[in-house]
């Protein structure tokens, strides 16, 4: 019985393959787009993970004026950080894995021919620690070269690409501003950040060096803690916070003239973000889903009225109304099933396009596509019901004089 209601169905589907077509157009359209959306979020949240693991949950960031994420606060003249601050906040290193004061500007680096606009950053070892940032080559500063601010500097990957090619690095020299500079190391690539527009463009020196050459003042923009690992973060928070406010003579009542970022609420708000902006696109897509399920009903009440006279018959000649239901209804389902998956391979085929120029993981979950050829049969029922149930109730006698 099944078998036959469903070979009716297809046949009567191919007698008009452009008309299914078409019906199935919209099924096709929603099913892609909501399986392209939901593979994509995903593969942006595994995005958002990877920056967060590099971020690391137990650093903190200090750094100068209130904190204006989000449009809160507001910028105020505020003076930089001092080598007597850094000082102080070591005072906690029991606490503590790694204290990096950093300062950094953009400055010109030159090698012959070839020049970029590089953030060139003044640090110590203590910097690669706490932002947990490995070498690809070469080596970190000695103590020396950090105590006598020697003309050594470590590139990030896109310096390495910019001015290199690629190719060896460790033991040329480069002009920083006019600073003749040797390199002596290259850092891991770790691509565009949540929090900067590209890490890799960097060229770190030594602090000492960075502020008697290129800064010109012993001032200090920003200070990196890591916390250890069995340390709670927000309470190490708040004693730093203490800490500068008593040196930097604020009194009670009045705002900070700095702020300390905690990369844990960092990350978790960016994995918020992410999360509802991909809940947002997918329901979003999901009403194109809606709109398709309309264009089958409308295609199946057009069917229906072309084959009143088909319909009457069949009904006269002993054919149940429940049959014909069942017919109207499987065709419905076919279109909307046949739909669903050309969409489940447009929506993939999105997402892999979307991976490459988006540059994220492309995680395919096989829930979705479950979900997606389930919400296919539901569409397919629910808009094929009110066309199989009219011709179900058509009367053998009237739909026979009608033609």
């Amino acid at each position: 019985m099944a078998h036959e209601i469903l070979r009716l169905a297809v046949s009567a589907l191919q007698r008009n393959v452009l008309r299914s077509t078409l019906a199935a157009l919209g099924i096709v359209i929603g099913v892609s787009a909501v399986v392209g959306m939901v593979t994509i979020g995903r593969g942006s949240n595994a995005k958002v993970k990877e920056q967060i693991d590099q971020l690391g949950m137990q650093l903190l960031s200090l750094r100068i004026g209130q904190d204006t994420r989000g449009g809160k606060g507001a910028q105020i003249e505020a003076k930089p950080f001092t080598h007597a601050d850094v000082d102080a906040i070591r005072q906690f290193r029991s606490a503590l894995q790694a204290v990096a004061p950093v300062a950094s500007q953009p400055v010109r680096v030159v090698l012959r021919q070839a020049n970029w606009v590089a953030s060139i950053t003044g640090a110590d070892n203590d910097f690669f620690i706490a932002k947990r940032w490995g070498l690809a080559a070469g080596r970190l500063f000695s103590g020396h070269e950090i105590q006598a601010g020697k003309n050594v500097c470590i590139v990030g990957a896109t310096i390495h690409e910019r001015l290199f090619g690629g190719s060896a690095a460790v033991g040329e020299t480069i002009r920083v501003k006019t600073l003749p500079c040797e390199v002596i190391g290259v850092l891991r690539g770790r691509g565009q950040s949540g929090l900067s527009q590209d890490d890799d463009n960097i060229v770190v020196m030594p602090l000492t060096g960075y502020q008697r050459r290129i800064q010109g003042t012993t001032d200090i923009q920003s200070v990196n803690v890591l916390v250890r690992h069995d340390v709670d973060t927000s309470h190490m928070k708040e004693r730093i916070e203490e800490l500068m406010r008593e040196r930097r003579g604020i009194a009670p009542g009045q705002a900070d003239n700095f702020h300390l970022l905690e990369m844990r609420q960092v990350a978790e708000a960016m994995a918020s973000t992410s999360r509802t902006l991909t809940a947002l696109l997918t329901a979003i897509a999901a009403i194109s889903l809606l709109v398709g399920g309309i264009g089958i009903m409308n295609i199946m009440l057009v069917s229906v009225a072309d084959r009143t006279a088909e319909i009457g018959i069949r009904l006269a000649i002993g054919a149940l109304p429940r049959q014909i239901k069942a017919e109207v209804l499987a065709e419905g389902v076919l279109l909307a099933v046949g739909g669903g998956l050309a969409g489940i391979v447009a929506g993939l085929a999105l997402a892999a396009a979307a991976r490459l120029w988006l540059r994220i993981p492309l995680v395919v979950d096989p829930a979705t596509v479950v979900i997606a050829v389930a919400a296919s049969c539901a569409i397919g029922l629910a808009f094929s019901y009110m066309p199989a149930a009219r011709a179900a109730q058509l009367d053998p006698i009237e739909a026979l004089s009608r033609e």
